[in-house]
């Protein structure tokens, strides 16, 4: 820490202090002899810094300054004119009278990309290729605060609910759960892959049988299938589970956990109905032809939210080839009325399973389930997909183990994270609310990511390729 560097935000309390500030220019004005700048930091608050003739060597550098530059300023904290003042900024009745000048790193003198903008009409692999410089203008800089903010009221949220944050592993088994597995080689046990893991859901299950009853985790999850707006090759989770429960309490958790972050940290927003309407698989079909209906009364209006739950989803459909799959979650539990058709594998295409979605706009933002808790239901339910048991023992031998010493009945939900930020910033994407994240189809143009590897290393890991 330097201390005597100031924040620009702070500078208004400083009144007639001498003080030394550090950032960005954003411009540069020439008034006759005055040279005026606006000095932009972490906070992106601009503050006015008056340069004049009398120290040469100061001015002189001060006018050659450009945007972007990087420098280092002290002076004196002074009031404005009066009708100089600026009451649309919590800087703009003050300004800075310079002494010195350090320039720390000079920009390039043509930036590849325009930052004073909203930035919406450049090109995105422009745009990505030069994420660094992208992410300094002002509107991803809110997106990203207001994304930390959600995260850290969620942290202490659940937290102060004895929730427990666990880590749990990125490099994991490859199991079926629905998409593509990002699969990593094992230098150490050649022939063999780890995979990134879709979503901590084998896991958390694994930490109610260990006793932990209530987990959370803000959760990198990984799935190598198509892109598009809300959807990343790498996408952040809220993930939660809880034992003892039942589907009520974990949505009123969740209900209640959304409401609050709505009201405190994007009060502008106004929730069109609490508590949230309940719609029934069955019903939003038939009525509204889609999953995730969009309920807004006024959809002009970008401030308005309209969330939703979705409950009593058929547990299983036939795929294309005519095979039974999941719905949803194969980890799930059926209604209670209908656990004993999934043991007898009767009527599977009526059992309803005890899935829950909460939908925002038309989107859905998160989705949960009460989840097996014995060998012999979760056994069912990867017989009726077609498995074998030995099959079964092998991908899921370990959760089947699990449930033989003591497994509490359990639930929990995972959020996507950036579709919730998108939403709650009237984003079109939620590209526009990751720091880094990927193009559509799935690279990376600023790090030039997926890339080959040398022979070496393909040499280390066992592995040939064939383009």
């Amino acid at each position: 820490m330097q201390s005597n560097r100031i924040f620009i935000k702070e500078t208004p309390h400083h009144i007639g202090k001498k003080i030394v500030v550090k950032g960005w220019v954003r411009n540069r004005r020439n008034h006759g002899k005055i040279i005026f700048i606006d000095l932009i930091d972490k906070d992106d608050i601009p503050l006015q810094v008056v340069f004049t003739p009398g120290i040469k060597e100061y001015y002189e550098l001060a006018s050659k300054l450009r945007g972007e530059d990087v420098i280092k300023i002290e002076g004196l904290i002074k009031e404005r004119p009066s009708g100089m003042q600026n009451d649309k900024i919590p800087t703009g009745k003050i300004e800075l009278e310079s002494e010195t000048i350090e320039l720390l790193n000079k920009s390039r003198e043509s930036l590849p990309i325009p930052i004073d903008n909203d930035g919406y009409d450049i090109n995105e692999e422009l745009r990505l290729k030069n994420r660094y410089l992208d992410l300094r203008r002002q509107r991803l800089h809110k997106n990203i605060k207001l994304r930390h903010a959600i995260l850290h009221f969620i942290r202490n949220y659940l937290s102060d609910r004895e929730f427990l944050e666990i880590e749990t592993p990125i490099l994991t088994k490859s199991t079926p759960e629905g998409a593509r597995d990002y699969v990593v080689p094992s230098r150490l046990q050649q022939g063999k892959f780890y995979a990134l893991p879709q979503s901590p859901q084998q896991y958390k299950q694994l930490l109610m049988v260990a006793g932990f009853e209530r987990y959370f985790q803000i959760a990198r999850c990984f799935r190598d299938e198509d892109t598009r707006g809300d959807r990343q090759p790498e996408f952040t989770q809220l993930d939660l589970e809880l034992s003892f429960v039942e589907r009520e309490d974990v949505m009123k958790l969740v209900e209640d956990l959304l409401i609050d972050i709505v009201k405190k940290i994007t009060p502008e927003k106004t929730i069109q109905e609490i508590p949230f309407p309940r719609l029934t698989h069955k019903e939003v079909i038939s009525k509204y032809k889609t999953e995730n209906p969009d309920l807004r009364k006024d959809k002009t209006n970008p401030n308005l939210l309209a969330f939703c739950w979705i409950t009593d989803f058929p547990f299983f459909e036939k795929n294309k080839e005519g095979e039974w799959t999941f719905t949803h979650n194969p980890f799930s539990t059926p209604i209670p009325q209908h656990r004993e058709w999934l043991l007898k594998k009767d009527k599977i295409n009526e059992i309803i399973t005890s899935q829950y979605d909460v939908v925002l706009n038309g989107f859905e933002i998160g989705g949960g389930s009460i989840r097996s808790h014995t060998k012999e239901s979760l056994e069912a339910v990867f017989e009726i997909l077609g498995h074998n048991k030995e099959s079964i023992k092998e991908k899921f031998g370990h959760m089947l183990d699990s449930f033989t010493v003591g497994a509490p009945p359990h639930g929990g939900i995972a959020w996507g994270l950036d579709r919730l930020v998108a939403i709650l910033t009237n984003e079109p994407n939620i590209r526009e609310v990751i720091a880094f994240p990927k193009t559509g189809d799935a690279r990376d143009p600023m790090m030039g990511s997926p890339s080959e590897i040398d022979k070496k290393q393909l040499k280390e890991l066992g592995i040939k390729t064939d383009k």
